[in-house]
């Protein structure tokens, strides 16, 4: 792992974000960017600021994007926000309201 990032606590289900990065995973930076560009899904957005963030942080160590591919990248379950909504004969039914955290680590191509 050459350079790290995550994100918590993100109001997006898993089962939303992992579609999207499942299609990235194994892929080099350049080629990635330009697939969440394209990807038609609400959470392409948070998943491309994530990844600009993960090369930021490897051109602090003095590495360019044609060096890293996406190593891992993996979308666990966050907290769960119980909420109250309000159902026929007065009653009330549950709402769980998920949340993501993101983590992508970069890695060096190997030739």
């Amino acid at each position: 792992m050459i350079a790290k990032a995550s994100v918590k606590y993100v109001r997006v289900s898993p089962t939303k974000v992992r579609p999207v990065i499942d299609m990235i995973r194994g892929k080099d930076v350049r080629s990635s960017q330009a697939m969440l560009t394209v990807i038609n899904k609400g959470s392409t957005k948070m998943v491309s600021k994530v990844l600009k963030s993960a090369v930021s942080n490897a051109k602090q160590k003095g590495l360019t994007e044609d060096q890293l591919y996406v190593s891992k990248i993996y979308a666990d379950q966050g907290a769960v926000w119980k909420r109250w909504r309000a159902a026929s004969f007065g009653r009330a039914t549950g709402v769980l309201k998920k949340t993501t955290h993101l983590t992508i680590e970069l890695d060096l191509i190997t030739k």
